[in-house]
């Protein structure tokens, strides 16, 4: 918002600092437990930030929500109202997110297990500093907004100021507007209202809902046959780029040298005496045995 009283950088910022704290909570937190870290795993504070932002959204519509029904001095009630509305959809996000992690720490692919294992317990303590930390942040900026405060720097901002004397820029940035006085009408966010207005009327629909049901029917068909066609494995062709010589030779191996079959490797366990020639006419023994 262009308003210096309104303004929520400090509050997004917050939601941002949640995320990251759920970084370092979960991987210390495997690291410590012995669980090995591998390059994939790099990947996860990218999809933890992704959710913990989404969180941080769901929070925020709830509290502006509340601050139209509730009495704006009373916090306990705002803020059991907030987590009465945004708490059911940021726990499901999370218990989906957590599922999904966890079940594929049963691959055999130990980086696959690892990644798994630290992402799905980033998400765990995501919810947990979604519902604390960033709770605690969002009275906290309440309160600033309460006290018609600066978003920088938390000096008291002059509200009903004559501002035709200053510039546009000095307005902005110096002289609020007042902090959702009872006299100001709270308006609704555009995005609101096209799900109020347009998009729950349209899929409200007897026959939208009738297609809604039929999509979804079909939808879950085509999982099951999925799952039932599923294979545990990994084209190596896939992890390298497009350009790369890999692919070529990936290719002419398998067109080529496929009908013979997998490479045999055999792997000497204990330390021999290979200058000795008895010793090194036992191991071509031991080779032409196994051809």
């Amino acid at each position: 918002r262009l308003n210096c009283i309104r303004n929520n950088v400090w509050l997004a910022s917050c939601g941002v600092l949640s995320s990251g704290l759920a970084v370092l909570s979960s991987f210390g937190l495997m690291l410590f437990c012995g669980v090995p870290f591998v390059v994939t795993v790099a990947n996860a504070p990218f999809l933890i930030l992704g959710v913990g932002v989404d969180d941080m959204f769901i929070m925020i519509a709830s509290w502006e929500q509340s601050l139209r029904k509730k009495d704006k001095s009373n916090v306990k009630s705002l803020l059991a109202e907030t987590y009465a509305e945004a708490a059911l959809s940021v726990t499901i996000t999370t218990l989906t997110d957590v599922l999904a992690f966890f079940i594929g720490t049963w691959t055999a692919f130990p980086s696959v297990r690892s990644f798994c294992l630290y992402t799905g317990t980033a998400f765990v303590f995501c919810y947990v500093y979604t519902l604390t930390f960033f709770g605690a942040a969002l009275v906290l900026n309440h309160k600033r907004e309460q006290g018609n405060r600066h978003w920088l720097t938390c000096m008291r901002v002059d509200v009903g100021k004559d501002q035709a004397e200053n510039s546009c820029l000095y307005n902005a940035c110096c002289i609020g507007s007042g902090s959702r006085q009872p006299s100001e009408p709270e308006g609704e966010h555009p995005m609101s209202i096209f799900f109020k207005k347009y998009y729950g009327p349209f899929v409200t629909n007897k026959w939208i809902k009738l297609l809604m049901v039929l999509l979804y029917v079909a939808y879950l068909c085509g999982s099951i046959y999925g799952c039932t066609q599923i294979r545990e494995g990994i084209d190596l062709r896939n992890l390298a780029n497009d350009d790369s010589y890999v692919i070529p030779y990936y290719d002419d191996n398998e067109k080529y040298f496929s009908t013979y079959g997998p490479r045999v490797m055999v792997v000497i366990t204990e330390s021999v005496d290979y200058w000795n020639e008895s010793v090194r006419l036992g191991i071509e023994s031991c080779v032409q045995n196994l051809e």
